[in-house]
């Protein structure tokens, strides 16, 4: 269903006609020639469309065009969201709209100079070399709890492929999503289909690497930054030259 009046004029009043990124005015002024111009899109969270960004089947579809799926946005930055999905997933999208919200009802009123969410890089946190993983057990303790993901594999030469790979990584996303709720069974079970598949991936010539990077989401109504980690795991062939042996000495 469409965007109900309602839900518009919510959000619309929530955002305080600002950007949730840039903190932009997003109705700009008659001139003298010209009415106003609108420069806002009402941005989904979770894609309607099967092919658009953060799509999940998953998510009801009744709640698409709900206000809790909904972010204010200038053009350019809804441009930027839905492009660089990898870094604006849907739970960072949901925390720059509540700290937008919270600026726009608690700090307007105090005169203080809007401030852009972002994630910044912090260079001591950026990995020197990623850790080749063999168990499960590592795969899980690297994706849990992490904010946000990094995924990449060499070039791939076959559907065979793609199938192995690319179902490796939609499994360690999906329960890198939810595995802090895992009770110790699930956990163990999960840990054990992991091993797995790094097995079956190690046997047709690739191996799985991974670390973990902390950058800092700094702006809207938070005064102090807060850690965003990332999880970054990278399947290469066995032969690739991005791998450094490091041989320890005795």
């Amino acid at each position: 269903m469409p965007i109900s009046d309602k839900t518009r004029k919510v959000l619309w009043g929530r955002s305080g006609n600002r950007c949730a990124i840039c903190k932009n005015e997003l109705v700009i002024g008659a001139t003298t020639q010209d009415n106003e111009s609108v420069v806002a899109d009402e941005c989904h969270i979770f894609s309607p469309q099967t092919n658009g960004p953060r799509h999940d089947p998953s998510y009801p579809s009744e709640a698409l065009d709900s206000y809790g799926n909904l972010l204010l946005l200038c053009k350019t930055h809804h441009k930027m969201v839905d492009d660089q999905t990898a870094t604006f997933t849907t739970d960072i999208l949901r925390q720059m709209k509540s700290n937008h919200e919270v600026w726009v009802s608690q700090q307007l009123a105090e005169g203080r100079k809007p401030q852009p969410v972002r994630l910044r890089r912090v260079k001591q946190n950026i990995p020197a070399f990623l850790s080749r993983l063999t168990t499960g057990t590592e795969v899980l303790g690297l994706v849990t709890n992490a904010m946000a993901f990094s995924f990449d594999q060499d070039e791939l030469k076959s559907q065979e492929e793609v199938g192995l790979i690319g179902g490796f990584l939609q499994m360690v996303q999906d329960w890198g999503d939810i595995g802090a709720d895992l009770g110790a069974g699930d956990r163990v079970r999960t840990a054990y289909e992991l091993t797995r598949l790094l097995q079956e991936l190690e046997e047709v010539g690739f191996f799985v690497f991974g670390g973990r990077e902390v950058q800092l989401l700094e702006g809207g109504a938070d005064a102090e930054p807060s850690s965003w980690p990332i999880a970054i795991v990278r399947v290469l062939r066995n032969d690739s030259d991005s791998i450094v042996h490091l041989n320890s000495t005795t």
